[in-house]
């Protein structure tokens, strides 16, 4: 079997110090400093920026909120008087005619008013924002090119 020593028959390398060493000849010249690096600066930030992104899906997001809710919401209403509330749907309003018939055939301009509300959103809040993001990104890449 080998054994090995338990130190080595050599010394250690010394740590190296973690300041400059003296030069060797003191009568040669300090070597001359780095040149300081240009920073290189854009000229301007990028026009489509990060919070404009934010407020476009922002204010798709509240258009979508409000067009599924006004549909989807009435529907529900709808859903949950027929399964609860049985009477009421049962209930004849004129000639005849049940409340359940009448508030059925009221889905499809409910439906309708949710697509008018969801087109009027567009155009008043989300439709100027993606128009100006895309102004500004179609001037960013104009300025990239001609650089």
């Amino acid at each position: 079997m080998s054994h090995d020593p338990p130190h080595p028959s050599y010394s250690p390398r010394p740590p190296e110090p973690s300041y400059p060493a003296p030069p060797t000849y003191p009568w040669q010249p300090p070597a001359p400093p780095e040149p300081a690096r240009p920073v290189r600066r854009a000229p301007r930030a990028p026009l489509g920026r990060h919070s404009d992104l934010r407020l476009l899906r922002s204010a798709h997001r509240w258009q979508r909120r409000t067009a599924t809710l006004t549909a989807l919401g009435y529907f529900t209403l709808f859903l949950v008087l027929s399964a609860y509330a049985p009477g009421v749907m049962t209930r004849t309003v004129a000639d005849g005619i049940p409340a359940g018939l009448v508030l059925a055939l009221l889905q499809l301009p409910v439906t309708w008013l949710a697509i008018a509300l969801y087109e009027h959103t567009a155009r008043r809040y989300v439709d100027p924002l993606a128009d100006r993001i895309r102004r500004h990104a179609e001037l960013d890449a104009r300025r990239g090119a001609a650089r």
